[in-house]
């Protein structure tokens, strides 16, 4: 079986994605056989986020030794390996510990996989980075619509991300198998700046675009089945449609974004998804009919689905310094956002009204548009 190197990378991201959200849909799961609160459960998942911002800050300098195939191996397989362990810990320290180890891993794997593809596309001379994040977000789609029909099915949390893990290992070793590391960008001339990555001033502009993408995203993957209760009192299944819709759109516009950015230029592209993020976010914010917010809901995946791709494509192709650290920085700001928004916007709608958290999503939109220029006008697609 052929399998061709943009192809494997894209496996990847969809296996990640499956394992992640095996584990996230089983929640309510976990939280009874721990026997937490909410708050308990929170502060228990965020080792993960703290595994992952180490990694992304100290990890990059392991990563160019080992190679593309040597960290997807340890990446995805242990990722989903880790969080199949999750069911069997019996204790919320435990399982904090795991979590912690699986954000390490996570966040290796971010940096790899989108440095390898940002690489893939020099070679290929076309965009394929867009595609590479939408299997990320139709890995997510697949896996609600199948990890519903198990909790349907009664099936444990133990055997659902055991299956997972099993699936995750056989489809995995086949794809990275065959993965090689692929050539460096010729462009990727740079000064030795160290080995820890943090934001520089020039990369700040490219933070800010990820930083509102990842907002956005927050704002409707976290909130929009209780902005649908609270506000509307929808039946569950227009509620849940919120979500739905957000992560469809999503995927749909990743995968087939990128002959545009290859024909209209990065810096346009994003121009105008920001803009239907922000029309998105207002006609959250003063929707009079539910049906109404379920189209900004979509607006809103479809708008911020592209930004983050293409400004870790432009993190990649900057020469200050080697790629790994630059991507790494980009995605440890926008991942404090990811992980942050949920609690901030959550304030915000506890203190001012659930439409009010769509409302202060805007500002960070506009300083966004602001930064755009950090991205470029054409694709940078020099075969290397």
């Amino acid at each position: 079986m052929s399998i061709q190197p943009q192809q494997r990378i894209y496996i990847c991201f969809f296996l990640f994605a499956v394992s992640m959200g095996a584990m996230l849909s089983r929640l309510p799961d976990l939280q009874e056989s721990l026997r937490v609160d909410k708050s308990e459960l929170g502060l228990t998942l965020i080792g993960a986020a703290i595994g992952a911002l180490v990694s992304l800050t100290f990890s990059s300098p392991l990563i160019a030794r080992f190679g593309a195939r040597k960290t997807a191996f340890l990446t995805v397989l242990g990722t989903s390996a880790l969080l199949a362990l999750v069911p069997w810990a019996g204790s919320a320290p435990l399982v904090f510990a795991i979590l912690f180890c699986e954000g390490l891993l996570a966040g290796a794997l971010e940096i790899n996989l989108n440095v390898e593809i940002d690489r893939v596309e020099a070679r290929l001379g076309k965009g394929v980075m867009n595609r590479a994040h939408g299997f990320w977000s139709l890995g997510f789609f697949v896996t609600a619509l199948v990890s519903a029909a198990l909790r349907q099915a009664e099936v444990s949390v133990h055997m659902h991300l055991g299956l997972t893990f099993a699936f995750v290992l056989v489809v995995g070793t086949i794809a990275i198998s065959g993965m090689q590391n692929a050539p460096v960008r010729q462009t990727a001339e740079h000064a030795d700046a160290g080995h820890i990555a943090l934001p520089t001033r020039g990369l700040l502009p490219l933070c800010a675009i990820g930083i509102a993408a990842f907002l956005v995203e927050g704002a409707g993957i976290d909130w929009s089945a209780i902005y649908m209760r609270d506000v509307f009192q929808s039946v569950p299944f227009i509620g849940g449609l919120g979500l739905t819709l957000f992560t469809f759109f999503m995927a749909v516009t990743r995968l087939f974004a990128d002959p545009f950015v290859d024909r209209f230029g990065s810096r346009n592209v994003a121009f105008v998804l920001l803009l239907v993020s922000a029309a998105g976010l207002a006609a959250v914010w003063l929707a009079p009919h539910e049906y109404v917010a379920l189209l900004g809901f979509a607006l809103m995946g479809s708008g911020c689905s592209a930004v983050y791709p293409l400004a870790v494509s432009a993190a990649a192709q900057r020469r200050d310094r080697a790629s790994h650290l630059n991507v790494a920085a980009l995605a440890q700001m926008s991942f404090v956002v990811f992980f942050l928004a949920p609690p901030l916007l959550g304030f915000v709608a506890e203190h001012f009204g659930i439409r009010s958290s769509y409302l202060v999503c805007l500002p960070v939109i506009i300083l966004a548009l602001t930064c755009i220029r950090a991205l470029s006008a054409q694709r940078k697609l020099a075969v290397a």
